[in-house]
């Protein structure tokens, strides 16, 4: 007998099992839950959810907190002294700073404002937010560990400043299943504002799925005819031999994973046949010529170019209305370290209706309750000037980690909420702090997991995305 078929044969317990796992005992579990549970994760600590779904305005480049949020009259006041050196012991800037001994504070560019009921003071860089402020839970108390862009992100997105670790839409799509099978769970997009100096690069590990099955990756919508790279058939293959093609691969990858029992076979399986569905639904749904049009002038001008910060808020409200969990829209831009005078109000133009007509939106359709949004960086910027103060245009801030603001809408949160404090200022939280993991916590507890119980194992540890951090900061939710 050769020793292939004598392995075949002397079938170990655990072998047996394993095989067992891909085989009748998924059927019998996949019957058991229905096709739509089939993919979550169960065992999760659930918890009555607020939000089905979240779309994530990321503003890569970290947009100023003293700016656009947080009112600091003594700034003002003090327009010009030098940082009083109580302040700058023991903390860490970036390589941009230098010294940062000496640095003169820098008053806010524009005046705040008290907004609406709830009071919550909003520069008039932002005009469109300030009129939607009691729809907003306002955290100014935001802290991180990270001093640079692209370890400040991934930290925000994955829980862990290193590339490799499975971002929040991934731990999603991993820990709740899909709401449609036309469409991805976890969807990316990106925008930048035109003619901006920011060199921010939008790395493909902030939407990947780092060590969970591949299944869970972000998809990335590119603007243009093509929103997904590769999807259409190419010239001279139609459906129907598109279709055998797909069904003979499959039977070829069905027999691998007969034979191995390997997830990421499993994966292609369904990749292929996700792809296939999207075909029809992807050019649906980039397709806005069926929008009113009192919908898309509350977007703003640039919602009729392809790959605007405009479009793209359309297109989250489009995509979680179609089913998709995660829509993750980052716009770069923010970096604004000798340009404050000038990018920064490029910036607050072309985010700021967008971003208010996506929360007014959503209200309108009823999906802003269980719809969370967030907007926000991945950390502040000085309170003091990074360059000349005798040189105007080109007054800049640099990277702050130790105190900055983001806000939220709808899913759970309270409206009309301002939560924390940063001191006079604005350089540190002195009230309420809610660090990076807190924040995630939080994010997992309005979408029904406790953060404890989302666990994956890999090379014999289990991780989450707080880590072995994090706490929810229920004084957020509503």
């Amino acid at each position: 007998m050769d020793p292939i078929t004598e392995s075949q044969l002397l079938v170990n317990r655990r072998y047996f099992f394993g095989r067992a796992a891909t085989g009748l005992g998924m059927a019998a579990l996949a019957s058991m839950l229905g096709k739509d549970a089939f993919g979550g994760e169960s065992g999760l600590g659930r918890i009555a959810p607020k939000a089905k779904r979240v779309i994530y305005l990321f503003q890569n480049g970290a947009p100023s907190h003293v700016e656009l949020f947080d009112h600091k009259p003594e700034l003002t006041r003090r327009h010009g002294q030098p940082v009083p050196e109580s302040y700058l012991a023991g903390k860490r800037f970036s390589t941009m700073t230098g010294n940062a001994s000496g640095k003169k504070l820098l008053a806010p560019l524009e005046p705040f404002h008290a907004r609406g009921r709830s009071g919550a003071t909003v520069s008039e860089l932002m005009p469109y937010t300030a009129a939607i402020a009691d729809e907003l839970c306002f955290v100014k108390s935001m802290f991180t560990e990270q001093v640079n862009h692209a370890p400040a992100i991934n930290f925000f997105l994955s829980g862990n400043p290193l590339p490799g670790r499975p971002t929040l839409g991934s731990w999603l799509s991993y820990g709740l299943g899909t709401l449609n099978e036309n469409l991805p769970t976890f969807v990316a997009m990106t925008s930048v504002s035109k003619d901006t100096t920011c060199g921010q690069i939008f790395y493909d590990f902030y939407w990947g799925s780092g060590f969970l099955p591949s299944r869970h990756q972000g998809v990335k919508l590119h603007p243009g005819r093509d929103p997904v790279l590769f999807l259409n058939n190419p010239p001279g293959v139609s459906p129907a031999l598109r279709r055998d093609m797909l069904d003979g691969i499959a039977r070829l990858n069905q027999q691998k994973l007969d034979d191995f029992g390997d997830p990421e076979i499993s994966t292609r399986i369904a990749q292929y046949e996700m792809a296939h569905r999207m075909q029809t639904s992807v050019p649906e749904l980039a397709d806005i010529s069926g929008e009113p049009k009192e919908v898309l002038d509350m977007y703003g001008p640039q919602v009729h170019q392809p790959g605007s910060y405009a479009r793209n808020c359309l297109l989250a409200r489009r995509l979680i209305e179609r089913g998709t969990r995660f829509v993750q829209l980052m716009h770069a831009g923010w970096d604004q370290h000798k340009s404050l005078t000038t990018e920064l109000y490029t910036q607050c133009r072309d985010t700021d209706q967008p971003s208010a007509a996506l929360v007014r939106d959503l209200k309108m359709r009823g999906l802003l309750e269980d719809t969370l949004v967030i907007w926000g960086g991945e950390f502040g910027r000085t309170p003091f000037i990074q360059g000349d103060f005798n040189d105007r245009p080109n007054w800049g801030r640099d990277h702050h980690p130790y105190a900055f603001s983001l806000w939220m809408a709808g899913g759970g949160v309270k409206a009309g909420l301002t939560h924390g404090e940063t001191d006079e200022l604005g350089f540190n939280v002195v009230k309420d702090g809610v660090h990076v993991h807190d924040f995630q916590a939080t994010l997992l507890h309005l979408l029904g997991i406790d953060h404890e119980k989302l666990t994956y194992k890999f090379q014999g540890r289990h991780y989450r995305l707080t880590d072995v951090h994090g706490k929810v900061v229920k004084a957020l939710l509503a």
